[in-house]
């Protein structure tokens, strides 16, 4: 069978291909595929970003002149919580793409909420989806799960930590 994408229904903004290249292509997602070093200094931003908020919150708790441990955990605690919203959008985000690409049809609208249709992948272009998949989201999606479930340790030692204390 001869097909090509110009044959498919589906509106060019809402076919998986072009979300996902639209993800990739714009700046607050495309930091889940750079570099190591790219991506962990973004995340460093956006926790120091959330100090903003989180400090004044920890000073009211407790008095840095008085109690600095304390403040300092709670501070970074509340600026994780930054963090945490970032990545899981992130995650979100990928997601969805990740599931419009393998899905072997897919839902869109032709003009609007109330007119949906659904539509079935050739093969071929459900295999090509399959392969971006496997090879280019999946592994963003992993590297977005391990940033989670570091958080998730790093929070759990600093409870710990102020148990002990």
């Amino acid at each position: 069978m001869d097909f090509s994408v110009s044959d498919c229904p589906v509106p060019a903004e809402q076919q998986p291909l072009n979300e996902y290249e639209a993800l990739k292509a714009s700046n607050f997602f495309s930091t889940c595929s750079s570099e190591w070093r790219k991506y962990l200094t973004k995340l460093a931003w956006v926790w120091a970003l959330s100090w903003v908020i989180a400090g004044p919150v920890a000073a009211a708790s407790f008095s840095p002149q008085k109690y600095i441990v304390q403040f300092m955990l709670c501070g970074a605690g509340l600026a994780t919580i930054g963090v945490i919203f970032t990545v899981v959008r992130w995650y979100l985000g990928w997601s969805y793409v990740c599931d419009r690409l393998t899905s072997p049809t897919i839902f869109y609208e032709e003009s609007g909420w109330y007119d949906g249709q659904t539509w079935t992948k050739p093969q071929e272009i459900l295999t090509r989806d399959r392969l971006i998949v496997s090879y280019q989201v999946k592994p963003i999606i992993h590297r977005l799960q391990q940033t989670l479930g570091v958080i998730a340790l790093i929070l759990l030692l600093g409870e710990l930590f102020w148990y002990f204390l």
